[in-house]
């Protein structure tokens, strides 16, 4: 309340801008690459987009009655330096950058960028072994190539999983949707890797309580990962992303499914695939400053529990 929200390096939630570890709970970084997609290009720009739309963020929320900014110390730790156009050399950047702050015992939230980046910031976990990824979003992300490239937005998953990143026993895909290219695409995630999923039928018609549920079912104990797509949420809803599906859950409904996801031992976050310039009013980089502040809160009343 000392000066008008819209005045002042933008930073997220109006955090300082630090690039250390020290006494640090959680980073936020950016990830502005967007080499990795097949469609729509302009993720790089997702992450200023998302920092200009958190200063409306408050200090109490109240669906989840914490304030994390006083339970948590939290900076903003800025954006990687990705090497633009060039994949692999960005993925070392990425995994470079976000690997200290893991080992530091520092929660990373990694806003992007395309979901191509989620490949390094799963890798730069390692240090806490294979995680449970719940990975909210309309596409399986688990193609084996696209044109014959291994490394790009829609391959992610299976490359991860090829690395032994992710415990896909305790990993769950949700909000899947869209037409595929084979009958077999989603049925192929359990009978070929071994991961569990949840149609955008499902969530539907299960509910957001029975949704979370399943999800903390699904990953127990351990160290687990958000990923969270925003064209997983409708397009009315989230219009600024790459590659929009028609006929999703609402904004409400993928946040009342997300602040129920308590009492899990999260060790990063990200959110991903934000494009401003298809994003006119804004909606859809608000939303996403929003789920980082769910996942905040998350860690928030975890910390407070233990």
């Amino acid at each position: 309340m000392q000066s008008p929200r819209f005045t002042g390096p933008s930073t997220f939630a109006r955090l300082p801008h630090v690039r250390t570890t020290d006494e640090v709970d959680v980073a936020i970084v950016g990830v502005p690459f967007d080499t990795g997609v097949t469609y729509r290009v302009g993720g790089r720009f997702g992450p200023n987009a998302v920092r200009a739309a958190s200063v409306m963020l408050r200090p109490y929320n109240p669906n989840l009655d914490v304030k994390p900014f006083e339970v948590l110390s939290c900076v903003d730790f800025g954006d990687v330096s990705i090497v633009p156009g060039y994949t692999e050399r960005s993925y070392d950047a990425i995994e470079g950058a976000v690997a200290p702050i893991v080992e530091a015992g520092v929660i990373p939230i990694l806003v992007g960028g395309d979901h191509a980046c989620t490949l390094p910031h799963l890798r730069a976990t390692r240090s806490r072994g294979p995680v449970a990824v719940i990975d909210f979003d309309s596409h399986t992300d688990a193609w084996d190539s696209y044109f014959g490239e291994k490394y790009n937005h829609g391959t992610w998953m299976r490359r991860a999983i090829e690395e032994g990143l992710v415990d896909v026993g305790r990993s769950i895909e949700v909000g899947l949707r869209g037409s595929i290219y084979e009958r077999g695409d989603w049925d192929g995630l359990r009978t070929e890797l071994g991961l569990e999923f949840l149609t955008t039928e499902d969530v539907f018609r299960l509910g957001p309580e029975a949704v979370a549920a399943a999800i903390r079912d699904r990953v127990g104990t351990g160290p687990a990962f958000i990923s969270f797509d925003i064209d997983v949420v409708d397009p009315a809803y989230a219009p600024g992303t790459g590659t929009p599906e028609a006929g999703g859950p609402s904004a409400r409904d993928m946040l009342a499914v997300l602040r129920r996801l308590t009492e899990i031992d999260f060790v990063g976050f990200d959110v991903v695939e934000v494009i401003p310039a298809y994003d006119p009013a804004g909606q859809t980089a608000t939303l996403a400053a929003n789920i980082a502040y769910e996942m905040l809160s998350l860690v928030a009343i975890r910390r407070l529990a233990s």
